[in-house]
């Protein structure tokens, strides 16, 4: 069925024959222009240039060449059909250098009969030159130029449909720099993302869409016209997409939001255009912008510096695409945008009618993380007994890009011992690896030290095992590690929690400064090894008190500074001078009291301790049923 035409206005194929029309009268424009201008610098060169290059005798008038033939002082001529050029004595010369001279002169148009009887009597040698081919002449003097000028004019063309010279050069400064992703090309389906079901499910929608729009058209529905993808970095946004390509069949542009921006005013606007107009000529298709946040970030309250700011075009210009005059229902353009940042984005971007599916993209949860392994395991051979279900248990709160970095730095393990599969060893180690870094076996420690950490390590142990809310332990182990750490406590969280209450935050914060209680009750003293426990125990503190409202003097109101939704900073603090002064107070009692808690739990268990801390020291690494065992020996 061909597209609808509204009367008064020209349909699809009449805007694109127009659109032909003009565009092949201002190709035909620059060419006769072009053409003009070549014949002029044509003309000037061999003017100016080529002439004076060309001619270096020395050029006298007909007169003077007349005379000095009657005076015996010109030596040989050749006689051209309009010039006469030949060799002279020098009057001025006073010896043999620079005796003969060559010269040139115009001849008399109409011819001197009396010429070639004054060279006779004179003994003069002359020659008559043939006169050249007026094609060859024209050929050499036009023809040779103009050539290379249409040659330049066709690279210059070729360059500017690619987008200028070099990359991002100036002739194609305002072409879009998108690129038309082939599914084929790609290699990446919805089989390949695991742990965002949701959101394919969103995506599949939009691609059943283009593909069958009569299904959705018969009751009057239409169809979205973006989808923004928002979500902590590396869980799989940029993937989505990519698998978006592979799935859809229709063209595909992809492209970021930092290639619109340049230092020239407009290029971003021009690109926004250029980029809407490519995927209009081949509709149905559709456009991802990846990192959307560098062109769309909020006009409210920005500080302009001057009246044309580069990214409020660009942005002022993509949204006049999305939802502007030139939309087409029957020729569907669904763009589709990524960001890390969607709190910094323009509320003009997210209204309905522009983005108006906003999906989530969160880290993966228990059932999420066993897909991704089991889509990541496909590329590695591993060992029969591998437990994948154990492995996405072990690794809560881990991204899609995290859990391929594990599965990648296994491998890397696994070959380094020459095996032949990964093995669950290899996992593991490369999760310790990935959480706490390299392993320093070169960083030697004195007995004293050794013992202190030691004794740390088990202070965090035992309090893990011994308060109910806390995540059972999987391992300890006293060797320094990459990021500082002199030893570590490894918890396993026997499921994925999505709401703490007070207790279980209390019992984390004690965890946390057990091992400073532990140096506390051993040694009476305490060291520099928990400045990493105290800083992530305030952390914890402030936000009970500021965030989560479980201060009683406090009370129920937020008080937390103003925080990026997806990456780590804030935006500065949001309280009076007292009432910070307050919340100080509530945090400093909340981790007063947890270490207090700890330190008793410890003396208590006093007998566990040294028995755990003497398990370390012999064989510096312990799993978790060693604390266990420690606890029921004491």
């Amino acid at each position: 069925m061909g597209p609808t035409k509204t009367p008064g206005r020209p349909g699809n194929e009449s805007n694109d024959n127009k659109g032909k029309q003009d565009l092949l009268s201002k190709q035909i424009q620059a060419a006769v222009s072009y053409l003009v201008v070549s014949l002029i610098g044509v003309w000037l060169f061999q003017q100016f240039i080529l002439q004076p290059l060309l001619i270096r005798e020395l050029a006298i008038p007909y007169s003077e060449f007349k005379s000095r033939l009657a005076a015996g002082e010109i030596v040989s001529v050749t006689l051209g059909q309009d010039r006469i050029v030949g060799r002279m004595k020098n009057p001025d010369a006073t010896g043999e250098t620079d005796a003969i001279i060559p010269f040139t002169t115009v001849a008399v148009p109409e011819g001197d009969p009396t010429l070639i009887e004054a060279l006779d009597a004179a003994g003069v040698e002359y020659s008559v030159s043939e006169p050249p081919s007026p094609v060859g002449s024209f050929l050499l003097a036009y023809g040779l130029p103009l050539a290379l000028m249409a040659g330049l004019w066709y690279a210059a063309s070729r360059q500017m449909a690619r987008g200028g010279f070099g990359a991002g050069g100036i002739m194609g400064i305002g072409k879009s720099k998108a690129t038309e992703v082939r599914p084929e090309s790609v290699g990446v389906t919805f089989q390949d993302v695991g742990g965002a079901d949701e959101a394919i499910g969103e995506l599949s929608e939009i691609i059943q869409f283009l593909k069958t729009p009569e299904q959705f058209a018969h009751l009057g529905g239409r169809i979205p016209k973006g989808v923004l993808l928002v979500g902590p970095p590396g869980t799989g946004k940029t993937l989505l997409a990519k698998a978006t390509a592979g799935e859809a069949g229709v063209p595909f542009f992809e492209t970021s939001g930092s290639e619109f921006v340049e230092m020239f005013v407009g290029v971003g606007a021009a690109r926004v255009r250029d980029l809407f107009e490519q995927a209009r000529q081949a509709a149905p298709a559709i456009i991802f912008i990846d990192e959307i946040d560098a062109i769309g970030q909020s006009r409210a309250g920005a500080v302009r510096m001057g009246g044309n700011d580069e990214r409020e075009q660009t942005l002022n210009q993509l949204l006049a695409e999305i939802d502007g005059f030139r939309t087409e229902k029957d020729r569907p353009v669904i763009i589709m945008a990524a960001t890390n940042r969607p709190e910094t984005l323009d509320p003009a971007l997210l209204r309905a009618g522009r983005f108006d599916r906003q999906i989530t993209v969160s880290a993966p949860d228990l059932a999420g993380r066993l897909q991704i392994l089991r889509i990541h395991s496909r590329a590695v051979k591993l060992t029969p007994d591998f437990d994948l279900e154990r492995a996405a248990r072990i690794t809560p709160g881990f991204s899609g890009a995290d859990l391929a970095n594990v599965v990648n730095e296994a491998a890397l393990l696994a070959a380094r011992r020459q095996a032949e599969a990964i093995s669950m060893q290899d996992f593991e180690a490369a999760l310790e690896r990935v959480v706490a870094g390299l392993e320093k076996k070169s960083r030697l420690m004195n007995e004293r030290e050794r013992t202190t950490v030691a004794y740390h390590e088990s202070g965090h142990a035992l309090v893990a095992e011994l308060l109910p809310h806390a995540d059972p332990v999987a391992k300890v182990s006293i060797v320094p590690r990459g990021r500082g750490a002199l030893g570590y406590t490894m918890q396993m969280p026997t499921e994925d929690r999505y709401l703490l209450t007070r207790e279980e935050l209390l019992d984390r914060i004690a965890v946390i400064l057990g091992g400073r209680a532990a140096e506390q009750v051993v040694r009476g003293t305490i060291s520099t090894g928990a400045s990493d426990d105290i800083q992530r125990a305030s952390e914890l503190a402030r936000r009970m008190v500021t965030e989560f409202g479980m201060s009683e003097k406090v009370g129920m109101v937020r008080y937390a500074t103003q925080q990026y939704q997806f990456l780590s900073g804030d935006t500065g603090a949001s309280a009076s001078p007292d009432t910070l002064a307050l919340i100080d107070e509530e945090v400093q009692q909340l981790i007063a009291g947890q270490y207090e808690r700890a330190q008793e739990l410890l003396r208590r268990h006093r007998g566990a301790l040294e028995i755990l801390t003497g398990k370390l020291l012999a064989t510096e690494t312990v799993d978790g049923s060693a604390v266990s065992e420690a606890l029921a020996a004491e």
